[in-house]
């Protein structure tokens, strides 16, 4: 027996199932770098484009101008297609002259849907990462498994049992075991990540939807009452000309 053990040796010669084990779980590494990188970057951009569309929201622009922007904007996403879907429920609300609370109640739906399905894509891709991390450690233990037992039956064949003989089977037997760890662990820790930063941004955007459904509330409040206001008005106007022609 050498002294070192070739891996690629130790791979190339394992039992066909066990390869096929390998293969799997070096499939199941490089899909979960490749989410991690997807991931990693959708993240981020969202982030950057919520934090540019609230510096435009704060800073005092009219709604319905800030409206007309979002509207022609030809890629809307995050906290930007909250707020257009949100307004646009809004407008078409209020131009049925809807009472005040049926308007209000159908901008937080319309929120409430927009936030989800944002939410949705934003988080796409997590499951493949926890399904890695969970499976990864199981399929390559029933690789080793299946390499210890082969090993132990051709020890069974051989007229001296010795450390030498079966040392190279349970080695290659092994490597499932550690590919299916290199492929789980880091999938486990970016699922965490993702899911933590994902859960932040949700949070951020339910507090903006909160917030633009109070300042919808008030700027209905105020138009309610200044259209009450003018119909009283007319209503006075009214009566006080019936009054002069009675006269």
């Amino acid at each position: 027996m050498p002294e070192s053990l070739n891996i690629i040796d130790l791979i190339t010669q394992a039992s066909l199932l066990v390869q096929i084990v390998m293969a799997l779980l070096l499939l199941a590494s490089v899909l979960s770098w490749v989410m991690i990188f997807r991931l990693s970057a959708r993240l981020g951009t969202a982030k950057n484009f919520d934090e540019q569309f609230e510096s435009w929201f704060w800073s005092g622009e009219d709604l319905a101008k800030l409206y007309q922007g979002v509207q022609s904007s030809p890629e809307r996403q995050g906290l930007e297609q909250i707020f257009y879907v949100g307004f646009s429920e809004y407008l078409r609300m209020h131009k049925k002259r809807q009472p005040k609370d049926d308007i209000i109640d159908g901008v937080e739906r319309k929120l409430r849907v927009g936030l989800g399905r944002q939410q949705q894509l934003l988080e796409s891709g997590t499951p493949i990462l926890a399904s890695i991390g969970s499976v990864a450690p199981y399929v390559g233990l029933f690789g080793t498994v299946w390499g210890i037992m082969n090993a132990f039956l051709g020890l069974s064949q051989t007229e001296q049992a010795t450390l030498a003989a079966v040392a190279p089977g349970i080695a290659e037997a092994l490597i499932a075991t550690a590919m299916g760890l290199f492929a789980a662990i880091p999938a486990v820790l970016a699922y965490n990540h993702f899911t933590a930063k994902a859960q932040r941004l949700y949070e951020s955007r339910a507090l903006f939807c909160d917030e633009m459904t109070g300042m919808l509330q008030r700027e209905t409040n105020t138009q309610h009452s200044f259209e009450t206001e003018r119909e009283t008005v007319i209503a006075e106007n009214s009566a006080a000309v019936a009054r002069a022609k009675g006269l």
